[in-house]
């Protein structure tokens, strides 16, 4: 049982490590998109930040989601396991048997909720190093949109401290009611439709899926998860850069209220497609091992 665990660990490690170095670069882009100004596409962005930060400029922030992302994808895959085979347990009396689709939603509220405790300051790092030298707006949304000289955070240390002492636990969870209403659905959004592709794919008589249905049914799950939570995504975004140079917004609902009247609702909660997968190989043979078990 511990080999098995520690493989687990190393897995999710894995697989969340490369996921963060291969989408790292598009998520500040969408980041940029998402919470900045001046960008008129997804084209101008990409060529200003290059002409603007170089190749460096795509991976602002990257360095503290790497180092926690070990924690986070260990524990938030062994909550979403062990919470199913505790339901098991207590519906059933067997935790080994497959999971009913209840327990599999339950499962995958708990693991959102515990995936927001630990993310959200890892999210709120990340895009305020992503953010702070893009072109803001001094003071008046009206006023022509600047680049600022010096950045404001030197690393995700000296981030993470200057928002501590300045903003409290509660600026370090800025966003934290957006991330729940993104996490929680987005779980249970992707979880469930890839528990039922994994069994409609899987050949009758297999013991498990292949990886190729691991592959087909996590990327189906993954895009109906996240087309469902892009705009909480825009949401949580725009509250986690506010405060790097100006405080806009007093929360999650004053931000989508903000958001809808500037700009609308098509505009407001666009539906960039997450870059990164949130699940690579490695981690979703996890879930295969779960539902073997």
């Amino acid at each position: 049982m511990g080999s098995f665990q520690l493989q687990d660990f190393a897995a999710g490690w894995v697989g969340g490590a490369a996921s963060v170095v291969v989408g790292h670069p598009l998520d500040t882009i969408k980041t940029r998109l998402q919470a900045g100004q001046g960008y008129g596409n997804t084209l101008n962005c990409v060529l200003t930040v290059y002409r603007n930060e170089s190749v460096a400029g795509f991976f602002k922030g990257m360095s503290f989601p790497l180092a926690s992302i070990a924690v986070y994808s260990s524990v938030v895959f062994g909550v979403f396991s062990n919470t199913q085979r505790l339901l098991s347990q207590l519906r059933h009396g067997d935790p080994a048997r497959e999971p009913a689709l209840a327990d599999v939603a339950l499962a995958s509220m708990v693991a959102g909720f515990i995936s927001v405790g630990i993310g959200t300051p890892v999210d709120l790092v990340k895009i305020r190093l992503q953010m702070q030298t893009q072109p803001y707006i001094e003071g008046n949304v009206k006023l022509k949109p600047t680049v600022p000289e010096l950045p404001v955070y030197r690393g995700p240390i000296h981030c993470f401290r200057t928002v501590l002492q300045k903003e409290g636990i509660a600026g370090i969870y800025r966003g934290v009611g957006a991330m729940l209403l993104r996490d929680v659905p987005g779980y249970c959004l992707y979880f469930i439709p890839y528990t039922f592709f994994c069994g409609w794919i899987t050949p009758e008589g297999c013991i498990s899926p292949s990886p190729s249905s691991i592959w087909l049914a996590g990327g189906i799950a993954g895009a109906i998860s996240w087309g469902t939570a892009t705009p909480m995504d825009v949401v949580k975004s725009r509250l986690q850069a506010d405060g790097v140079y100006l405080n806009k917004y007093k929360g999650t609902l004053d931000c989508i209220l903000q958001s809808y009247q500037n700009e609308g609702l098509k505009d407001s909660f666009q539906f960039h497609a997450h870059p990164s997968a949130r699940l690579t190989s490695r981690r979703l043979k996890l879930l295969e091992k779960t539902f073997e078990a």
